[in-house]
């Protein structure tokens, strides 16, 4: 594909997640201008291998989209199965649940070529926790299984869904950062919930982004 071409593909599947420049430059761990260079100056010309390889996962395209070579993907690789561990531990959609066990009772198979599209970093850094509470309705149900992406975590702080931990209890919540500055809103999708707002980056430990979800369908 051309630069102009790279450029225009990136431009539409940003506009098409409802995600922003600026978004996506903190993904690929740039200032908030760098990705809106690169679409509307052409600066860089090319996208980087590992900034290519970030967006390319996080979007769930081949990274020839995106200016790389074309994908030359083993069979035997792509049907491999990555073991997932789930935790013996409740993320609460409402007040918040304590946890003083924190141990995987069993794992969940997915396989390895859909990991690799879901999140971005190794597998091994991803989790399955079940969802409790309605505070995050109709978004996750009780009984819901999350995956929980631990690398995509405080260091890539945007807007979403992530699990966290404040004063010893885990809950998992939707996050609204405020770029300006380095506090964050969080709330709940069931507006029964009120939001707490202004909190500061340093008052929560956050687990990991929620990036996939599970339901039993009754």
């Amino acid at each position: 594909m051309s630069n102009e071409a790279v450029r225009s593909r990136l431009d539409a599947l940003i506009g098409a997640k409802g995600e922003d420049y600026s978004s996506i430059s903190r993904l690929i761990g740039r200032n908030a201008a760098y990705i809106q260079q690169f679409i509307k100056r052409g600066i860089p010309r090319r996208l980087s291998e590992g900034d290519r390889k970030r967006i390319a996962r996080y979007f769930g395209v081949g990274e020839e989209e995106l200016g790389g070579p074309a994908a030359q993907e083993d069979e035997s690789l792509a049907s491999e199965f990555v073991l997932v561990p789930r935790f013996d531990v409740g993320a609460s959609a409402g007040p918040g649940a304590l946890a003083d066990r924190e141990r995987a009772t069993d794992s969940v198979a997915f396989r390895g070529d859909w990991l690799r599209r879901m999140a971005l970093g190794n597998p091994r850094d991803l989790s399955v926790i079940r969802v409790t509470g309605d505070s995050m309705f109709p978004t996750l149900s009780d009984g819901d299984e999350i995956l929980v992406d631990a690398s995509d975590a405080a260091g890539r702080l945007r807007d979403g869904i992530y699990v966290l931990r404040v004063d010893g209890a885990i809950m998992v919540k939707r996050l609204a950062v405020n770029p300006a500055g380095h506090d964050f809103t969080v709330t709940s999708d069931n507006p029964a919930y009120p939001p707490w707002t202004g909190l500061d980056l340093n008052a929560v430990t956050v687990i990991g982004r929620v990036v996939w979800m599970g339901r039993r369908i009754s």
